[in-house]
């Protein structure tokens, strides 16, 4: 999802028995996005450690619903900037490229997507793409994968 979908989360928004997320895109449209099982643990035992915090346990048991999904350290809702510090910070962290941006985790989803053979209808509908196009960027990198495999695998595509 898009860092400001993200950060737009409500607790109401999560379907745990479901395993999704409702998410409100762009122009407010709604789409229901699945949720990984490492996703889906990590959001659990987030919510498990917010209801144990003293800080915030009240206001997640009381309101639970009402409230943003993910919290600053001042119970107010996430920013887009707090995403990109927090990115920033595990990056270095364990000595990845620093330039990835939350942008890049999200291109990288649709990629893998279609490179292990999702169909490109299906990765519009899952990053929230209202034109088909926009999701066709994502197949150029695909094709040429798979020519630079071509080229390498195949006897008969060497140059003589």
């Amino acid at each position: 999802i898009r860092v400001s979908e993200l950060v737009g989360l409500m607790v109401a928004d999560l379907d745990l028995p479901g395993e999704a997320l409702h998410v409100r895109g762009k122009g407010k449209k709604e789409r229901v996005v699945p949720l990984g099982s490492h996703a889906l643990g990590a959001i659990q035992k987030y919510i498990e450690m917010l209801k144990a915090d003293a800080k915030f346990g009240a206001m997640v048991r009381d309101n639970a619903a009402g409230i943003p999904l993910f919290l600053n350290k001042h119970g107010g809702r996430l920013s887009s900037r707090s995403v990109r510090r927090k990115l920033d910070k595990y990056l270095k962290a364990v000595g990845l490229d620093p330039t990835i941006s939350p942008h890049t985790l999200r291109h990288s989803f649709a990629t893998h997507l279609l490179d292990n053979g999702a169909d490109l209808r299906s990765v519009q509908e899952l990053l929230g793409h209202q034109s088909l196009s926009t999701t066709q960027i994502y197949t150029h990198l695909t094709n040429q994968r798979v020519q630079e495999a071509y080229g390498m695998a195949h006897p008969r595509a060497q140059a003589s």
